[in-house]
């Protein structure tokens, strides 16, 4: 991830200039994510690339969610050089490039609604700190399938968690998914697997720098889609497609480094958990602002079916370290010196990734710059406790739709200062709008349970 002011920038603009000339590459894709986290994507013949990649590509932000009013809607793509790749699945024998952007306005300034922006702060404030952010996340996904255009997408199996796949079938697609990311700078896939649900699968992408990991996050979300398009499949990132069923979420991995990454900030060899005051203050952060976060981390109406219990995703705001039933857990594994972490279990793939990674980031600073106590780890089934004893534990609970989390994200100092104005504000006009046009359909759920009643 390089600035516009980076001054490694000229040389590696350079380089892909030269590589785009040698490998006689015709075509660019210049992309970005909408504030709700939607891919948008320009072409350009790469002619042009290199007056492009100093200048940018200019577009009517007025156009794109969360990107200006009609007043002010001249914005400017301009590409960062570190992102680019020869896309692996075009057909035809073409080469196209690939590049994600970062957004300016036409005095040269950076758009502040901007999420890969936004992230960018973040990590700064975190680097002035003299830590660095790694992260983990898993990507969970759905491959379904339809007859024709007007069919509601269906299962395409009915396998399990980590089930096999004689016939190939399953396995060619994930197979071909994790081959083509190696195409892409700093995504690494460590695993593929089919996960609990029917038709539902996982990607682990390897720890990297913040924001690389969001960055990478974008390519495979893009990666999963083309795959399943060209072997007529839809591949959705969507939470909950059946009630009945787990949903797709994305467990984040978090660690903190010193600036040189050198030593692992959450590690203690004192402690008899091993791990230091900094990962607790990190947990109480992330505790915190649970709530104030979650229409980031859980940005659809659909994401709220999801965060039920019985289906392995929290509900709950507390943290241990063996009860996958916390929100945040703390993994037990062999050489903590290097691999203390911790996982936050709520978020799902389907929002704007540079938006998520910036607010777990910002809440878990938060934590430690004000020494925020977590508490003491609770070690038992969160689901299997009554209300009282939750109450009692001082266990909240997580926003239980999409308008209950966005009425604390509207009142919410911390959100306005991590996201900024332009952004906090696009963020919540867009949002709200969508849930007003949720709450207005009628489900057949309803047809069926009420008609008849009254």
């Amino acid at each position: 991830m390089l600035d516009y002011d980076d001054p490694r920038r000229p040389q590696v603009v350079q380089r892909v200039v030269k590589e785009i000339k040698d490998k006689g590459i015709k075509y660019c894709w210049l992309e970005f994510l909408s504030i709700d986290g939607f891919l948008k994507s320009v072409g350009i013949n790469s002619n042009r690339i290199e007056g492009i990649l100093e200048t940018g590509e200019g577009f009517d932000g007025s156009s794109i969610d969360g990107y200006g009013r009609l007043e002010e809607s001249d914005m400017v793509a301009i590409p960062d050089p570190s992102t680019f790749a020869i896309v692996p699945w075009i057909r035809g024998g073409d080469k196209v490039a690939r590049f994600l952007c970062d957004i300016y306005r036409p005095d040269e300034s950076r758009y502040e609604g901007d999420g890969r922006y936004i992230l960018q702060r973040q990590i700064r404030r975190a680097k002035k700190l003299g830590f660095d952010m790694q992260a983990a996340p898993e990507l969970e996904f759905f491959l379904l399938k339809k007859e024709n255009s007007h069919d509601v997408p269906q299962a395409t199996d009915i396998r399990g968690y980590f089930d096999g796949d004689p016939g190939d079938k399953d396995q060619f697609l994930r197979r071909k998914i994790a081959l083509y990311a190696e195409n892409f700078p700093d995504t690494e896939v460590e695993t593929v697997h089919h996960e609990v649900a029917r038709s539902q699968h996982e990607i682990d992408i390897r720890y990297n720098e913040v924001g690389k990991i969001a960055d990478s996050c974008i390519t495979m979300r893009t990666i999963v889609k083309a795959v399943a398009a060209q072997n007529n499949y839809i591949g959705t990132f969507m939470p909950k497609p059946w009630s009945g069923h787990n949903g797709s979420g994305m467990h984040v991995h978090m660690s903190l480094w010193d600036k040189d990454m050198k030593k692992n900030m959450f590690y203690d060899t004192e402690d008899p958990n091993k791990i230091s005051d900094n990962l607790r203050y990190w947990i109480g952060g992330l505790l915190k602002y649970a709530k104030d976060i979650t229409a980031v981390l859980n940005s659809w109406p659909n994401s709220y079916k999801r965060l039920i219990p019985g289906y392995e995703a929290p509900t709950y705001i507390s943290w241990g370290f063996k009860n996958r039933s916390m929100l945040i857990r703390v993994p037990n594994f062999f050489d903590k010196s290097k691999a203390a972490r911790c996982e936050i279990r709520s978020p799902d793939p389907a929002g704007n990734i540079y938006l998520q990674m910036a607010v777990l980031l910002a809440a878990g600073l938060e934590g430690i710059c004000n020494k925020i106590d977590p508490g003491e780890p609770t070690e038992i089934n969160v689901f299997g406790m009554t209300r009282k004893e939750r109450k009692d534990m001082g266990i909240r609970n997580l926003p239980e739709s999409l308008g209950q989390a966005l009425h604390i994200y509207r009142n919410s100092d911390f959100m306005k200062k991590v996201l900024g104005k332009p952004g906090y504000d696009a963020y919540y006009d867009l949002k709200i709008k969508e849930n007003q046009r949720y709450n207005s359909q009628v489900s057949e759920w309803e047809l069926k349970r009420y008609a008849g009643r009254l």
